[in-house]
């Protein structure tokens, strides 16, 4: 006799299940970010200062910090700057930006000093607020840079002391401008001259913004993705991992029918999981990344497996396709475990002694292992349970097992 509640059950939760995944995994998925090697990117390595300039952990420190605010100039978000052995920083940025502007201006020094006339440092970029920003000049059109400075009483002491002299203004060595100060400033705000054009009088205002690097950087490797390289790499490896999970749907359908269409919408469930995590966490998506997430579809299914073989070894010795299916559970729930258990000790070692691209793998992996053990485990084992209890199907051939094994016990 039919169940019907049970069976209602079970479609509820199918139902349930394709209509989450149909109605959100698209805006899901668009909030991942993705690596520079699947939107384009690049990857720079300096040393810091010198080769033989010994630096403290403090020094490193603010020049991480000199570059990050240079990143905020640029407008890239979700930047990777770490350091390295000692004396060294990698900077990666990905996104849709000017590559070779952007190394330039995250390496560029950016001195700032006012002089006075017999050569007396007066002030320097750091009394400068960061607002500094391009005007071209009502007059002649002339590009400028408007700056702000901290304590408007100094400036004005300055243009006090040195009325109708000239102060100039010196960028990393090199006189810009040379004014004559006219009239006494009260307000704290200033023009800087001496631009060849537009665009590098908005670098010059960006650069002062940003502040001045502590140290001088020198470049010692660097690798770049264009983003057209980087949207074919992620079309190709989208087309492989649907390609490679719509055979292995087809190939559970096949081997296990009924319970391997249940294996199907458990790993619809196990994908849509996976990426809320990505999405959620904010983990960066990189080829290898992407790998490690076919490769756990393919472990999800492994638990589905092993789980089926069970079940069918039950069926031939004779038991009920009820008993069947608790019992192959029950014996098959040690195994996958412990499978699980030695992947995941694996990807959580590779993670704590590997870089770049090897943690991104570890992540993607051990995210997966955890997210196939409550979808392809736990979800695949209700949804087989309610289904087998609704009493629907009888025949176990529907379950892989031909009658004629079943009776031969």
């Amino acid at each position: 006799m039919i169940k019907w509640g049970r069976l209602t059950m079970f479609i509820v939760l199918v139902v349930m299940i394709f209509a989450i995944v149909i109605s959100t995994s698209s805006k899901l998925y668009s909030k991942i970010p993705l690596g520079l090697d699947l939107q384009g990117g690049f990857t720079v390595l300096y040393q810091v200062g010198n080769s033989n300039q010994v630096l403290t952990a403090n020094d490193m420190s603010a020049t991480v910090a000199a570059l990050e605010n240079r990143v905020n100039e640029i407008g890239v978000s979700e930047p990777s700057i770490e350091v390295e052995n000692g004396n060294r920083i990698s900077v990666s940025l990905a996104g849709q930006f000017n590559q070779v502007s952007a190394r330039s201006f995250l390496s560029k020094e950016a001195n700032l000093v006012f002089k006075s006339p017999q050569g007396k440092i007066l002030m320097t970029g750091k009394d400068l607020e960061s607002n500094a920003h391009y005007e071209s000049d009502p007059t002649t059109g002339a590009p400028e840079v408007v700056v702000q400075f901290k304590n408007p009483a100094l400036f004005q002491q300055v243009t006090q002391t040195y009325l109708h002299q000239p102060v100039s203004i010196w960028l990393n060595n090199k006189m810009i401008d040379n004014p004559v100060i006219q009239d006494v400033i009260t307000n704290g705000q200033a023009t800087i001259s001496g631009s060849s054009s537009a665009q590098s009088a908005i670098q010059l205002a960006q650069l002062l913004n940003a502040g001045a690097l502590p140290f001088p950087l020198h470049e010692l490797s660097s690798t770049s993705v264009g983003p057209t390289l980087g949207q074919a790499a992620l079309h190709s490896t989208l087309l492989a991992g649907a390609i490679g999970v719509s055979l292995i749907f087809l190939f559970m359908i096949l081997m296990y029918r009924l319970p391997g269409l249940i294996a199907v919408v458990a790993l619809v469930a196990y994908s849509y999981v996976l990426i809320a995590v990505f999405a959620g966490m904010q983990v960066t998506l990189t080829l290898t990344g992407l790998a490690a997430l076919v490769l756990g579809i393919g472990m999800a299914v492994d638990a589905n497996i092993i789980t089926y073989e069970r079940i069918k070894d039950e069926l031939r010795n004779g038991k009920s396709l009820q008993s069947s299916v608790i019992l192959g559970q029950r014996k098959a729930i040690r195994t996958i475990l412990d499978s699980n258990i030695t992947t995941l000790i694996a990807g959580i070692v590779m993670y704590i002694y590997g870089t770049g691209d090897v943690r991104g793998f570890a992540v993607a992996l051990i995210a997966s292992i955890l997210v196939s053990l409550l979808t392809a485990v736990f979800l695949s084992r209700t949804l087989l349970l309610q289904f087998t209890k609704a009493n629907v199907v009888k025949n176990t051939w529907l379950f892989g097992v031909r009658r004629k094994a079943v009776n031969s016990q």
